[in-house]
């Protein structure tokens, strides 16, 4: 496995690479830079400076300018100032002073992508989809991606308004949120049934895949293990070497995952290595859903394609790219997407997401596809394009179960291999 700084798939929550930005870096390939269209910058900037009807500080109008051209670029890209440089950092430790949402943009509208386990926005009953219309009063209407952001964190302890309209519903509703300091333990199990784990993980953090080996070897000193139901469901991404860590635990050999884009730095590819064998056959289920996106995607690909696990659950957001965030002098940095990456198979999932080999229906909604409103890579504004797509196997019909639904055929698809197995041993 080859040794690579932390990256992040996760648009707004956690670092990518971390280069420095030099102007020879930026110039086009045929090395002239757009002297012209410099000079027009240049006189347009001084002719607010100098005649707009209220005075504008130069900061602001650097800043403003700077998110102009790279918002436009795709939903992921951004010029990141100070204060949202330092929250990018923040939160890539796992600890921040907010309301615990993952949000994204569609057509101009703030959406949040899942809630964090355990934090105000889940306990508040905020959903994957739900619409954020107001934040404070201000409407979201043409607010930035990373101004949402700003305007949802602060200080702990105090409160916020969050105007809401749920896909489920037609009336927009007022939800006040106390902020809290977001300390995501990114891995959580339990025993299901004797000899079976469930593990989830929230978010790829520094440490997820050695906390994810010592949960299931604190399980597994318990009883043997016979199976692991891996829950990826509302998993927003996070740091890609993590998610490279934690599917080595059940990998003998084989790719992982690649990424390509025209810098020599986006050419990497990710081999599982040989560390440990321990969890190498344990059998294993991946529940995924439409809020499974970017880092948790990879694991997800990477053991579907290796046929290393069954994964079970909806087709998954399909975000396929990577961001490098570069720091620049002023204290802020530019996030930008500079690679896709590609699953063992050579598929790319952008825009199309991991389609499930068993595809399950959500319980708790009781829609049917054509019901069910999609917020996905694919209808993010100005997205990056795929042309690769996949079938999925089709779902055995079976009555929704009353508290996890997907979880329980997870349980069972186990304890019928186990059988299977057992059976083919005799």
């Amino acid at each position: 496995m080859h040794a690579r700084p932390w990256a992040t798939l996760t648009g707004l929550l956690l670092l990518v690479f971390q280069i420095p930005l030099y102007a020879e870096d930026t110039a086009p390939e045929d090395g002239a830079l757009p002297i012209e269209d410099i000079r027009t910058f240049s006189r347009v900037f001084e002719q607010i400076r100098q005649t707009y009807v209220d005075p504008v500080d130069d900061k602001t109008l650097f800043d403003n300018a700077l998110r102009g051209m790279v918002s436009n670029l795709d939903p992921h890209s951004a010029y990141l100032d100070e204060d949202g440089f330092r929250d990018l950092q923040e939160a890539t430790q796992g600890e921040f002073a907010g309301v615990g949402i993952q949000v994204s943009e569609k057509n101009g509208h703030i959406v949040i992508i899942a809630p964090m386990d355990g934090t105000p926005a889940a306990r508040a009953g905020l959903q994957p989809n739900d619409r954020i219309l107001s934040i404070d009063g201000t409407s979201t209407n043409d607010m930035s991606l990373s101004d949402a952001v700003e305007r949802m964190r602060g200080k702990e302890g105090s409160t916020m308004t969050l105007g809401v309209l749920s896909e489920a519903s037609n009336t927009p509703r007022t939800v006040t949120l106390e902020r809290a300091i977001i300390r995501q333990d990114s891995v959580t199990s339990r025993i299901l049934s004797p000899g079976y784990v469930y593990a989830r993980i929230s978010q790829f953090q520094a440490r997820t895949a050695d906390d994810l080996a010592s949960a299931l070897s604190d399980l597994e000193g318990r009883q043997a293990l016979k199976g692991l139901v891996l829950d990826l469901r509302n998993n927003p991404g996070g740091l890609l070497e993590s998610a490279v860590e934690t599917t080595n635990l059940f990998l003998d050999t084989g790719l992982i995952v690649y990424t390509h884009g025209r810098i020599e730095n986006s050419e990497v590819r990710f081999n599982a290595s040989r560390d440990t064998t321990r969890l190498r056959k344990v059998p294993v289920v991946v529940l995924v859903n439409a809020g499974t996106a970017s880092a948790a995607e990879i694991v997800a690909g990477a053991l579907k394609d290796n046929h290393r696990a069954i994964v079970m659950g909806e087709p998954t957001f399909g975000k396929g790219s990577v961001q490098t965030v570069m720091p620049l002098d002023n204290g802020g940095a530019l996030k930008l997407t500079t690679a896709r990456y590609f699953t063992p198979s050579g598929r790319s999932i952008q825009a199309e997401g991991i389609v499930p080999d068993v595809r399950l229906q959500r319980g708790e909604l009781m829609l049917n596809d054509a019901q069910a409103p999609e917020v996905r890579e694919r209808s993010l504004e100005n997205h990056l394009d795929s042309t690769e797509t996949s079938a999925a196997l089709p779902a055995p019909a079976s009555a929704l179960a009353e508290q996890d639904y997907p979880l329980g055929e997870a349980l069972n698809l186990l304890k019928g291999l186990a059988a299977w197995q057992q059976a083919g041993t005799r």
